[in-house]
């Protein structure tokens, strides 16, 4: 479950890459220079443990999704999987973002802190619409982030956005821009709570 979210959460940079990223239009090589850690698809040793870790994850989604386990059906299951493995590596996806894998020992704990956040924003949110417009008090604020990798930068930015009362609207190196409904909820932005967490998720 744990990795399905973070697949979820992750990969959010390519269906949002407009919103949130830098908006340049750089090759994966190019962006990897300004990543903390190297670009793994130049790794052997690491692509091999992502090809692993992706062809377990497929393999286990098949067979909970098969529920037949005859040898002709494993067969062409097996099948299916190496001609993935084939599909991804030609597209050259096979890396730390399409498999996260060394970040999901630390999500639980993470994804447990940001539901309260989110629970807690909620409640703010819904307290402020009941005490009517005068209470609110929209406002733009330009965050600092502390996150080294394009993951941790992205983690960080669709949390903030995934928190009610907040929304990230632009990327630009480590400055985020974000509008908040309350000035309360930049100022928690501020405090570096969320930050903090993130940068420790991602090292």
């Amino acid at each position: 479950m744990f990795i399905v979210l973070l697949n979820v959460l992750y990969n959010n940079d390519k269906l949002q890459t407009s919103l949130l990223f830098i908006g340049s239009h750089k090759t994966r090589q190019q962006c990897a220079y300004q990543r903390k850690t190297p670009f793994y698809a130049l790794s052997g040793i690491r692509l091999m443990q992502h090809t692993i870790f992706l062809a377990l994850s497929l393999a286990a989604f098949w067979l909970a999704n098969s529920g037949h386990y005859t040898t002709l059906m494993l067969s062409l299951g097996a099948i299916s999987i190496a001609f993935i493995l084939y599909i991804a590596h030609r597209m050259d996806v096979v890396d730390h973002e399409s498999q996260p894998i060394h970040l999901t020992l630390k999500t639980p704990g993470y994804y447990a802190w940001l539901i309260k956040e989110i629970v807690l924003s909620n409640l703010l949110v819904v307290k402020h619409i009941w005490l009517g417009n005068k209470s609110i008090s929209p406002v733009f604020a330009t965050i600092t982030a502390s996150q080294k990798t394009e993951i941790g930068k992205v983690i960080y930015a669709n949390s903030i956005t995934l928190t009610p009362g907040t929304v990230t609207v632009h990327l630009d190196g480590d400055q985020f821009l974000v509008h908040a409904l309350l000035q309360e909820s930049i100022n928690d932005l501020e405090s570096g709570e969320m930050d903090r967490r993130v940068t420790q998720l991602e090292n």
